[in-house]
C-alpha cells in the first residue's frame, strides 16, 4: 500500500513544497519527518515513497520542490530516480541520505545529478543543516565523503610521478638556464600548491562542511569536470 499523499501546504509557509522523501525504512522516514517538521514543514507538505515505483507514481501526480533520496531501495537503486529527477528539473534540489559509503555509489549519485550527499549515521543536526543548505542553493557533502573527493582532486605526489628519462652523457658542459627562465614553472607550481592547500583548509576550517555550502558546490562541480578516472579508495 503506497504512503504517497499530498495536501496543499499552509498559505503562510514560504518553504518550497512539496518535498519527496524516498526511504523504505519506517524509522528513518519518521526521523526525516521530524527533521523536516523542525525546519517548518507541515506533515501535509510531504510526500513519502518506499520504493522507486511509489516515487514515480508520486512524481506523475505532482511535481516536487525538493527530494530526499535513499540509494538502496527494494525495487532498484535510487541513482536511477536521481537521474530522472535531474532530467525533469535541472534546478531541483536532490539530497542523498543513505547508508551507502562505497566509491561506486557516491560517484554514481553525484554524476547522476545529486545536489548533496549525507550519511544516515549523522545526527539530526547535521541532517538538518544539509537540508537547509540545499534549500539555500548549497551543495552539502558529508565530511567523510568530502575528504575522499579532495583526495581524488589532489595532484599526484612526486612518488607517483613517472621517473624522468636518464640524460645521455655528452662532452659539452652543462649550461643551466638563467634563474629567471625557471620562474614561470616555479610560480605555476607554487600557485597550484597554494590552491590545493586552500581547498583543504576550506573543508578543515570547520567541524562540518555543511557550514560552507558554496565551497561544497564548487567541490562537486570540480569533481564532475574531472576527466581522469577516479583512483580506487582504500
Amino acid at each position: 500500500m503506497t504512503e504517497c499523499f499530498l495536501m496543499t501546504p499552509p498559505a503562510e509557509s514560504t518553504l518550497p513544497a512539496p518535498v519527496l522523501v524516498v526511504e523504505d525504512e519506517p524509522l528513518i522516514r519518521e526521523r526525516l519527518q521530524q527533521v523536516l517538521a523542525h525546519l517548518g514543514y507541515a506533515a501535509d507538505a510531504l510526500l513519502f515513497a518506499a520504493s522507486l515505483a511509489e516515487a514515480r507514481a508520486c512524481l506523475a501526480a505532482t511535481p516536487v520542490a525538493l527530494a530526499l533520496v535513499d540509494l538502496g531501495l527494494p525495487d532498484g537503486s535510487g541513482i536511477d530516480l536521481i537521474a530522472e529527477l535531474r532530467a525533469a528539473d535541472p534546478a531541483l534540489g536532490i539530497l542523498v541520505i543513505s547508508a551507502w559509503s562505497t566509491e561506486d555509489g557516491i560517484l554514481a549519485a553525484l554524476r547522476a545529478g545529486a545536489t548533496g550527499y549525507v550519511l544516515k549515521e549523522r545526527d539530526d543536526l547535521e541532517v538538518t543543516l544539509s537540508i537547509r543548505s540545499v534549500l539555500r542553493g548549497g551543495a552539502p557533502i558529508d565530511p567523510f565523503i568530502a575528504r575522499r573527493l579532495l583526495a581524488e582532486l589532489q595532484p599526484p605526489s612526486p612518488a607517483d610521478a613517472p621517473a624522468a628519462p636518464a640524460q645521455r652523457e655528452t662532452s659539452c658542459p652543462a649550461h643551466p638556464l638563467p634563474r629567471d627562465a625557471q620562474l614561470p614553472a616555479t610560480a605555476a607550481a607554487a600557485q597550484e600548491q597554494a590552491a590545493s592547500m586552500a581547498s583543504t583548509r576550506a573543508i578543515d576550517s570547520s567541524s562540518s562542511v555543511y557550514r560552507h555550502p558554496e565551497r561544497a558546490r564548487q567541490l562537486i562541480e570540480q569533481f564532475k569536470e574531472t576527466t581522469a578516472p577516479p583512483r580506487r579508495w582504500r
